[in-house]
């Protein structure tokens, strides 16, 4: 079967067809108690007299607005093949860049239980099936993400039950991920077809006759077992993707602190759940001081994710105590991040931290080298130099030697889709996700394949945070199924370093290892400090004034 635009147009809309046809509307929960708060009030509903009752298509509007939606809701009961769920939409407007749409903290029974933002916005309640629950939103309007004030809108838009069919589920996902690799593959690729044609037969195993009945869904499990069978994986190249699970969370940008301490839960809580859900899926947060933050206002989420460290799950790693500028700090600054960061980890996580997790600063000192290797650090992970726009690095994975000859394996992380326009700089991103065109790109734009055949990529919603959701989740278990596209594994960064390592060691013996002996100038933030003077004043004289202090 040819695989022209009528075929291509046919199969996208049967996707997305797909893509509504997961859910089994149950009932709207249709009213909610809405209650303001000023921001002070944390994770107490405020005791006020003012609420009301509000339904579906209720608006509001404001700046950095607090508020609580509150309900009890009664549940069916299970059901064979489907999951039960609530599906919510608090957001009239949907921003850019993650940083400027509805954000929640959920509260089940009491419990806080995940966000509830523009990019998580389904409640599994399978462990809850024919009782009532009491559900408590606390709500933060979020700020606009261009950095200057503008009022938010905020709508109740979607507020039901539903149940979820897990074959339906399982086969969107999968066709999601075929008919996005086609486009990558060239045409001579003998499973560019061979791709389209068994997805065509796997549509022809449904009935639609009468969507959304018993029948219709017996149909979608022949055609996920008809994928399953014969898709195993063929023609896969010899290259392998480490996903690991990630949220960059800016600890000061377009947000008050406050507001980080609140990303951070929200954020933390949902990987939380999400693990329950999924034991393969791993996760790397890399900044003390927001575990420090989580300690103190959440010491319940703080002794999960404790109990997750232990079990290998979540790796509470990256040496600082912040992922701090590199450019206006003194050497001594820098030494004390690792000092207390390491410290940090080593004491609430037992884990010696040997790798520095620095992908969002603004470059990087050449006085670097010999700080990391003098405190224990052996390799440095970075990716923004990606974004230089005049003169590109030349390398992703080499050593990189310092001012006084110090080296130390260096390695940008890739991610990105495939740059098809060599004029235009290809930019990494630490906000990956799990789509088949990353999977790919990461490899395509990779410029050290003589040396290693290993990558990996931090996937999930970040500088606002809210990390990996569900869909990603999701998308990897079917990508080692399809052919063509790299292998991936769920994996610890560590692992994936000590294992680059082991390359690099191999490669020193055969082959050529690339220096890099110099500065890390990130040119796209040049002039960044230029109208900062009397931050950088005032910054080196609380350093002289802390190094007397402890001489005194």
């Amino acid at each position: 079967m040819a695989f022209d635009f009528k075929n291509k147009e046919r199969l996208h809309n049967l996707v997305y067809e797909l893509e509504q046809l997961r859910y089994e509307k149950i009932q709207d929960i249709e009213h909610f108690k809405w209650y303001e708060d000023d921001g002070t009030v944390g994770k107490q509903k405020p005791d006020t007299a003012h609420t009301q009752i509000v339904e579906k298509g209720f608006r509001w509007q404001g700046y950095g607005m607090y508020n609580w939606l509150e309900n009890s809701v009664s549940l069916p009961q299970p059901k064979e093949g489907k999951r039960l769920l609530a599906l919510f939409d608090f957001g009239a407007d949907r921003g850019t860049g993650n940083n400027s749409h509805f954000e929640s903290l959920l509260y089940i029974n009491g419990k806080n239980t995940q966000a509830v933002d523009g990019n998580h916005r389904e409640v599994f309640l399978d462990s809850h099936c024919g009782a009532t629950v009491h559900l408590l939103f606390r709500l933060w309007s979020g700020l606009n993400g261009g950095g200057y004030p503008a009022d938010m809108k905020m709508e109740i838009r979607q507020a039901e039950l539903a149940y979820l069919d897990k074959a339906a589920d399982e086969l969107y996902f999968f066709a999601r991920n075929i008919l996005e690799t086609v486009p990558l593959l060239e045409n001579d690729n003998p499973y560019k077809q061979w791709l389209v044609n068994g997805l065509v037969e796997a549509f022809r195993f449904i009935d639609y006759t009468n969507p959304r009945s018993p029948e219709f869904y017996a149909s979608v499990q022949k055609a996920v077992d008809y994928l399953n069978k014969c898709m195993k994986g063929q023609g896969k190249p010899d290259i392998h993707i480490s996903l690991i699970g990630h949220t960059h969370i800016d600890v000061a940008w377009l947000w008050r602190l406050c507001h980080t301490r609140e990303k951070a839960a929200r954020s933390f809580s949902t990987v939380e759940c999400l693990m329950e859900e999924y034991p393969e899926y791993i996760f790397l947060q890399s900044q003390a001081q927001l575990y420090d933050y989580i300690k103190t206002d959440y010491p319940e989420i703080f002794k999960n994710i404790q109990k997750r460290a232990a079990n290998g799950q979540w790796e509470a790693a990256g040496a600082m105590w912040l992922e701090c500028d590199c450019n206006i700090a003194s050497g001594e600054a820098l030494t004390r991040q690792i000092l207390y960061g390491k410290r940090f980890f080593k004491r609430e996580f037992n884990n010696d931290n040997d790798f520095l997790w620095l992908p969002d600063v603004f470059g990087y000192s050449w006085a670097m080298p010999q700080i990391l290797r003098k405190a224990g650090v052996r390799t440095f992970v970075t990716s923004k130099i990606s974004w230089n726009d005049a003169n590109r690095m030349p390398y992703d994975t080499f050593i990189w030697r310092g001012i006084d000859g110090t080296e130390i394996l260096t390695q940008f992380i890739t991610s990105s889709e495939k740059n098809e326009h060599p004029e235009i700089p290809t930019i990494y991103t630490y906000n990956g996700d799990t789509r088949p065109a990353i999977i790919k790109g990461t490899w395509d734009n990779y410029q050290n394949k003589d040396l290693n055949r290993s990558l990996f990529i931090p996937y999930g919603y970040g500088d606002g945070g809210g990390g990996v959701n569900r869909e990603m989740l999701e998308r990897q278990r079917s990508l080692n199924k399809i052919p063509a596209l790299p292998y991936v594994k769920t994996e610890r960064l560590s692992s994936f370093l000590d294992r680059l390592h082991k390359t690099v060691s191999a490669n020193k013996l055969h082959g050529y290892l690339p220096v890099w002996d110099g500065e890390l100038y990130l040119e796209f933030h040049r002039g960044t400090y230029t109208s900062q003077a009397y931050t950088k004043k005032m910054n080196r004289r609380m350093e002289f004034m802390a190094r007397e202090t402890e001489l005194l």
